[in-house]
């Protein structure tokens, strides 16, 4: 006689050929492929109680207790499943977890990379109403964010590699709620390339500003973490923030970026002037060694110096820390010469948090940045191209400092 729950093959097989052909769903409680999935599920379910329910359990006293049923949502419908229990409500089943209702996989990680990608809590709850017809509320939502606070925590205390070889610091400006009115909050980036050539983002830190005061004390921390040398440090041109590095990490070399000097420079020249000051400053910065650039800089201070002094003070105040990439090969002074490469990641940082008008707290910020960074350093999987052969180049410069791999 035939058993009741025994499945008809044939029927199914029949069934989700018309059901596929004509486009209609094939799983849930009415599709072909619906009582297929409930007998898997099921019958998975029993094969993990048999597991739970070792000798050692059963010596204890624990056996199955009946079953309840619950129903599972999957993308196309809904089926009700029938999971085991024991008496001593220890089973924890894997397939379908106690108080899950949806059956899609790896939904919750779905859900913060939604969030990640900067689509709001309202956005997010739309989209799932219509994948799954499923009402998630915003508060739901929230606190399901609100989970991966110890895991921004734990990565911000993570422990860092000994030595990086080029370190980008830069600084991005947001608007956070702090006691019942809107300011303005610094967060600071670190961004290096460790021996191997691979990109990291080393620390995210929030301040009521950006100085070199609280750049010293993210300098501490990267020191406290494990960093105990950087070989070459890029910066803009903030008052304090060579001195502060040099502070932490005496044998760092600092080169501030030359795109901020240019910035800062054309702000102080008229405009009818700025083209033909532009042409004259290029042989400067491009000249292929730093006595080429010194001259060049000597002409141009000849030419401008009357008229805009304090833009030529500023470049031969600034130029130990301006020039500090002439001493090396293209390559290296491509990566050097300006802070493109930590602009780069908070460009693509921006795109995820340009629809937040300002954030409830620096928590809430610092969420949406971890998050975005996950999504964003999927990509940092290979190290930079032609890192063998730079590596060996800043190996020669910096000796010991920077040990190869060699077998």
């Amino acid at each position: 006689m035939e058993e009741k729950n025994e499945l008809d093959l044939d029927k199914i097989k029949r069934q989700f050929l018309e059901e596929f052909r004509s486009g209609k769903p094939t799983f849930g409680k009415d599709g072909a492929l619906g009582p297929l999935l409930k007998h898997f599920l099921e019958a998975a379910l029993d094969a993990e109680m048999d597991l739970h329910l070792s000798q050692e359990q059963r010596q204890q006293g624990n056996r199955r207790n009946g079953k309840v049923s619950k129903q599972v949502r999957t993308s196309d419908s809904t089926i009700e499943v029938a999971s085991s229990r024991d008496r001593s409500a220890s089973f924890e089943p894997q397939i379908i977890k106690k108080r899950e209702t949806v059956l899609a996989e790896n939904l919750e990680p779905r859900i913060l990379s939604m969030y990640g990608l900067g689509m709001s809590l309202r956005d997010i709850s739309a989209h799932l109403k219509d994948m799954y017809d499923m009402d998630i509320s915003h508060d739901t939502l929230a606190a399901l964010t609100e989970k991966i606070v110890p895991q921004v925590k734990e990565w911000q205390a993570r422990p860092l590699d000994r030595l990086y070889c080029i370190v980008w610091l830069d600084a991005m400006h947001y608007k956070v709620r702090q006691e019942g009115r809107t300011v303005s909050k610094a967060v600071y980036n670190i961004l290096g390339i460790d021996r191997h050539g691979h990109k990291e983002l080393l620390g995210v830190y929030v301040s009521e500003s950006e100085g070199a005061t609280f750049w010293l004390s993210v300098l501490t921390d990267l020191q406290q973490r494990g960093v105990a040398d950087m070989l070459i440090a890029c910066i803009d041109n903030l008052k304090g923030f060579a001195e502060a590095i040099s502070s932490v990490f005496p044998q760092a070399e600092v080169q501030s970026c030359i795109v901020h000097q240019i910035r800062n420079s054309i702000k102080y020249v008229g405009s009818k002037d700025q083209k033909e000051f532009m042409r004259d400053l290029k042989p400067v910065y491009r000249a292929e060694s730093k006595e080429l650039a010194e001259l060049r800089l000597l002409e141009l201070e000849e030419k401008w110096g009357r008229k805009y002094p304090k833009v030529l003070e500023s470049w031969q105040r600034n130029w130990d820390k301006l020039s500090t990439y002439f001493k090396y090969t293209e390559p290296i002074r491509k990566l050097i010469y300006t802070t493109n490469t930590i602009e780069g990641f908070h460009r693509q940082v921006r795109k995820v948090t340009k629809t937040k008008g300002g954030f409830p707290s620096d928590m809430a910020l610092l969420k949406l940045i971890y998050l975005s960074h996950q999504n964003i350093s999927k990509k940092w999987v290979m190290p930079l191209a032609n890192w063998s052969q730079t590596a060996q180049q800043l190996s020669i410069w910096f000796g010991d400092r920077m040990q190869l791999d060699l077998k």
